[in-house]
């Protein structure tokens, strides 16, 4: 039997989230090579068909990362972010989405070690949960 591993989209703030990417990197703190980040401005400019069509094009997990309330370089931002990403795993969730296939979290650019532990536990859980099919080929 071979081992499941899940493939993972990570859209990661600019300004925070993907510092500590990149800290984690430079630091050496090890976390499994499952997910491909895509950097954005805000995770406020996340919108629910970004998900869905990563969803769609067979991705087995989605995570999206943004700077801490009250740290937002756009003031607001990861606000909205959490506003869209409530009401979307609540529809997903509705509609039969496992709810483990989507992640939200808050790290700032100092905290490195805190992003290869979210990293670690983002995979695992998804990992656990196999291959995602339900939204595959769909059309929205």
């Amino acid at each position: 039997m071979e081992s499941f591993e899940p493939k993972i989209i990570t859209f990661l703030c600019n300004w925070c989230s993907y510092g500590a990417a990149d800290l984690a990197g430079v630091s050496r703190f090890q976390y499994p090579p499952n997910m491909r980040i895509i950097r954005v401005p805000c995770s406020g400019r996340i919108t629910p068909k970004m998900i869905l069509a990563a969803f769609r094009r067979g991705i087995d997990g989605v995570w999206v990362s943004g700077c801490h309330p009250g740290d937002c370089h756009y003031l607001t931002g990861n606000y909205y972010a959490r506003r869209k990403f409530i009401l979307l795993k609540n529809m997903l969730e509705y509609t039969g989405l496992e709810p483990g296939r989507i992640h939200f979290s808050w790290i700032s650019s100092a905290e490195g070690v805190k992003f290869a532990e979210v990293a670690n536990n983002v995979i695992q859980e998804i990992g656990k949960l196999g291959p995602a099919k339900y939204l595959m080929g769909r059309s929205f």
